[in-house]
């Protein structure tokens, strides 16, 4: 189950929302003016979000920089969970799952009440892995 291990622990970590971005769009090659060009902004606005002066866009901007910059799987989670971080909420990938599902909302609260541990909830993730035959 290795894939699900690393997205919350590397938000932990140094990397940044901005370093990520930085890191990815040079190793694909892009210049920084046209990937802003490619989203309608300015060249200083992409370079402000890399230094880690403005936080992450819009939902809908963080889905077109994925495509641009090919994420896509456990790069794709980190991504979005490194917004959130800069935005200090829950990932853009996650917050209409989570309140449209009155049972998820009502899990997380009892896990977090409960004190649910990391080791409860990588047992669940396995279980449904099982059920599901999907191999984690």
């Amino acid at each position: 189950m290795s894939s699900t291990n690393n997205s919350n622990n590397n938000t932990n970590s140094t990397l940044t929302f901005g370093s990520f971005l930085t890191q990815r769009r040079k190793r694909l090659e892009l210049q920084m003016k046209d990937f802003a060009a490619d989203l309608s902004f300015t060249t200083v606005y992409i370079c402000d979000i890399e230094k880690n002066r403005r936080p992450a866009p819009a939902p809908i901007v963080l889905e077109k920089m994925c495509k641009l910059l090919s994420l896509y799987g456990e790069d794709k989670y980190l991504f979005y969970d490194l917004a959130a971080n800069t935005r200090n909420s829950v990932s853009a990938d996650l917050k209409d799952y989570i309140m449209g599902n009155d049972v998820v909302r009502l899990a997380l609260r009892k896990a977090k009440e409960l004190g649910a541990t990391e080791e409860e909830w990588r047992e669940f993730l396995e279980r449904l892995y099982v059920e599901r035959g999907v191999i984690g």
